[in-house]
């Protein structure tokens, strides 16, 4: 029943050197310039091990990375794989984290920017003010952020032949900042004191220096995150992988040589100097090697700031929305924007993150936050690669991580390792990566972990329904409604080949009472199953009857669906039910939305030789189609004719009723529906639709129970035609995520014409 939409794949256009660069530019951005100087404040000279020991690090992950993006070539990467190599909670905390060490690594390089701004400012003698708390550098962070959340809110983005003229260019400037250093640093002839003592801090120095830094290192896996796009993923990404960090590595060493060797530093000690100038060590270091060099690294920090933001941003934004879309988050994050066609909610939730970190820590907590984030992230890859080895043997893999699994475990030992001694350095990315994970836990159990299992429920009977596998359950309960309801089963049945029915009884007993004591009274429920299953073997369909004892009907619905994998339900309810049957009904209804399914609900009964006319009041929501969808199955089991009411709001222009006329033919035409076509346009539609109902045997018409309170207390135009009219209503009900209730009272209301339109 559901219309699944075309499927659509990236073309793949990235030859092996575009995915390097992206790599490249992701290694080469904002983290080589925001942190060195910070970095060789904590390790001294010894940063120059602190970049070799990272680049170890670093590579067991990747090959990790080469090895899983080789045979897995669908964008997601690491949360995609740790979602299918661990178990299930695995893959919501490894997306939880992703979200959020994306978000934080957004703070960084947006204090970053900041940073680097602000001595845009002071090269004009531009003294910006301190709002107490706080600093210009962190009100540019946060101005920054709104921009580049907006600019990807528009749906801009930095990619292609434009990303790698950014990437090309920071590699120049690097470059040509190394060459006058070494120049420098050769000319100088007592280069050696500059990095004497060489490890001023002791190892301890160069094991914070690493974790504080690893950021740097991580973005090779924007490499696997491009998979659809590249050309020949088997063999070249593992090749890019690699090829990046061989380019960027050396090129981090040569940085970290030139700044401290060639530093000017006065009385002070290289690396106390670059650690006094923190973000900005770079540029400070760059004015002493020729007339423009500070304004040269001044450029280069700003494009690898606002490069690094505008992809973190969009990257953290991704993640939201396909964790939405997987429904491990409210479904509004995986809604994108009617005009720009961007994860709006993703991105507002991320830019929250993003300005409370940036505005609220130092940046080198906002580092180690990151850093950390990244550690317990790739750690989890790592495990996930060993567990897909054995688990997914048959995986088509384009390379092979080397002593397996040695070598992943010595990665993950290291990375482990290094998470665990950022808290010598920042209690506090600490403290907040605990509660982050603990939250996520929280959020797992008690929200997650139900709406996954529901939405991969969902997507199997959706998908069976797509390709015509029906598996229909027929809800039985009295011998009255028992050829009405077998009827339409059947119907649906003999319309597809392949469908099969069960039939379901339930026999309800008290709280508290053992099931048990319920089997005395299925005598009765077995005969109305025999005479529904006599009609459907004489149809020549597959059937099955059970009958089932529960202490709550609903319950026993909802387990029967999911236990004999139906996506499809008959059910029957009172045509004109008193104030305890609305109880009854709206508390079954709601449990209903739950079933992984879609429904027909009968209010009234008939007999198969009385269906001769059927009526659709028509207006375009997601349940009417369904039942225009419905309607050949039973106009040919029937052989009945079909009337279509167009339902049109008093007013409605013109060109709105052709537009809706035309819409309604293409629904007509796609399910080969031959009818008679005619619009209601009265001031009162449910007289209008009444007044078209009396020569109809079956209205046909999209209907859905509502909330608990919504059918206790009022009644919805749909349940007032069909309390009204004389004939039975089918109501076709799409299986759909409804928002909670409290989401519903954050809902804008939609009063006045569209009110009925909506509710027929």
């Amino acid at each position: 029943m559901k219309k699944f939409d075309t499927e659509v794949r990236l073309s793949r256009e990235m030859s092996l050197m575009d995915a390097t660069l992206i790599g490249v530019g992701a290694m080469i951005g904002a983290g080589i310039f925001v942190l060195i100087g910070i970095a060789a404040g904590v390790a001294g000279p010894a940063i120059l091990i602190t970049f070799v020991l990272n680049g170890f690090v670093a590579l067991f992950t990747a090959m990790a990375y080469a090895e899983l993006g080789s045979c897995y070539h669908d964008a997601g990467g690491g949360y995609l794989w740790v979602k299918e190599g661990l178990p299930h909670w695995n893959g919501f905390i490894s997306g939880w984290m992703g979200w959020c060490a994306h978000a934080v690594a957004a703070s960084l390089y947006a204090l970053g920017f900041g940073a680097y701004f602000e001595l845009v400012f002071h090269e004009f003698s531009i003294n910006l003010p301190q709002w107490g708390f706080f600093s210009p550098q962190k009100i540019l962070a946060a101005a920054a952020a709104i921009i580049f959340a907006y600019i990807n809110f528009r749906g801009a983005s930095e990619a292609g032949k434009v990303g790698n003229l950014v990437t090309i260019t920071k590699i120049v400037i690097l470059v040509i900042f190394i060459g006058f250093g070494l120049d420098i640093i050769l000319k100088g002839g007592n280069w050696q004191t500059t990095f004497s003592p060489f490890m001023p801090y002791g190892w301890g120095g160069v094991f914070k220096a690493m974790g504080l830094t690893f950021i740097a290192f991580e973005g090779f896996e924007v490499i696997a995150q491009s998979s659809e796009e590249i050309k020949n993923p088997k063999k070249n990404i593992p090749r890019a992988v690699f090829l990046s960090l061989i380019i960027v590595i050396p090129i981090y060493l040569l940085v970290a040589v030139t700044a401290i060797g060639a530093v000017n530093s006065g009385n002070m000690s290289p690396w106390a100097y670059l650690a006094e100038k923190k973000e900005i060590a770079l540029v400070e270091v760059a004015r002493h090697f020729f007339s423009g060099g500070g304004v040269m690294l001044l450029i280069a920090g700003l494009i690898s700031t606002m490069s690094a933001l505008n992809a973190t941003v969009f990257s953290s934004a991704r993640v939201a929305f396909a964790m939405g879309r997987d429904r491990n988050f409210p479904t509004f994050f995986s809604k994108v924007h009617s005009k720009n066609f961007t994860p709006h909610w993703g991105i507002l939730v991320s830019l929250i993150i993003i300005i409370l970190m940036a505005v609220s820590l130092p940046i080198e907590d906002v580092a180690s936050a990151a850093d950390i984030m990244f550690l317990l992230l790739f750690l989890q890859v790592n495990i996930a690669m060993i567990r897909l080895r054995k688990k997914r043997p048959d995986l088509d893999r384009g390379f092979f991580v080397p002593f397996y699994p040695w070598l992943s475990i010595l990665g993950i030992a290291m990375l482990l390792f290094l998470a665990i001694y950022m808290f010598n350095y920042s209690l506090i990315a600490w403290i907040f990566t605990i509660v982050w994970i603990a939250l996520g836990f929280v959020v797992y159990k008690f929200y997650a972990s139900g709406r996954e299992v529901e939405f991969i429920r969902k997507v199997k009977a959706l998908e069976s329904i797509e390709k015509k596998e029906y598996s229909i359950l027929v809800c039985l309960s009295n011998e009255r409604t028992v050829m009405s309801l077998t009827s339409l089963a059947i119907a649906m049945g003999k319309k597809h080949n392949g469908s099969r029915i069960i039939l379901l009884s339930i026999l309800e007993v008290g709280e508290g009472e053992k099931l048990r004591t319920g089997l005395e009274g299925t005598d009765k429920l077995k005969r109305i199953l025999n005479e529904a299953e006599t009609m459907i073997i004489e149809a020549g369909i597959p059937v099955r009857s059970i009958v089932k004892v529960s202490h709550r009907i609903s319950q026993g619905i909802i387990d029967t669906a999911i236990e004999e994998n139906c996506n499809f339900i008959v059910i029957g309810r009172q045509k004109e039910p008193t104030f305890f049957d609305r109880v009854f009904s709206s508390m079954i209804d709601t449990v209903l939305e739950k079933a992984p399914s879609e429904a027909v609900v009968l209010h009234g009964d008939f007999k198969s030789d009385q269906i001769k006319n059927i009526l659709i009041p028509f207006s375009p929501d997601a349940h009417t189609r369904l039942a225009t969808e419905i309607a050949p199955a039973l106009m040919e089991y029937f052989n009945a004719n079909l009337k279509i009411a167009i339902v049109f709001n008093p007013g409605t222009p013109k060109h709105e009723r052709d537009e809706k006329i035309k819409q309604i033919k293409q629904v007509m035409e796609e399910n080969s529906l031959t009818a008679f076509v005619e619009p209601v346009t009265d001031d009162d539609i449910l007289k209008g639709i009444l007044r078209r109902s009396k020569n109809a045997d079956l209205v046909l018409m999209g209907g859905r129970s509502g909330d608990f309170f919504e059918l206790l207390l009022a009644k919805s135009l749909a349940q007032e035609i069909t309390e009204q009219v004389k004939c039975p209503v089918l109501w076709a009900k799409e299986y759909e995520e409804r928002p909670s209730f409290w989401a519903s009272l954050f809902k804008p209301l939609n009063l006045g014409k569209d009110n009925h339109e909506q509710q027929s």
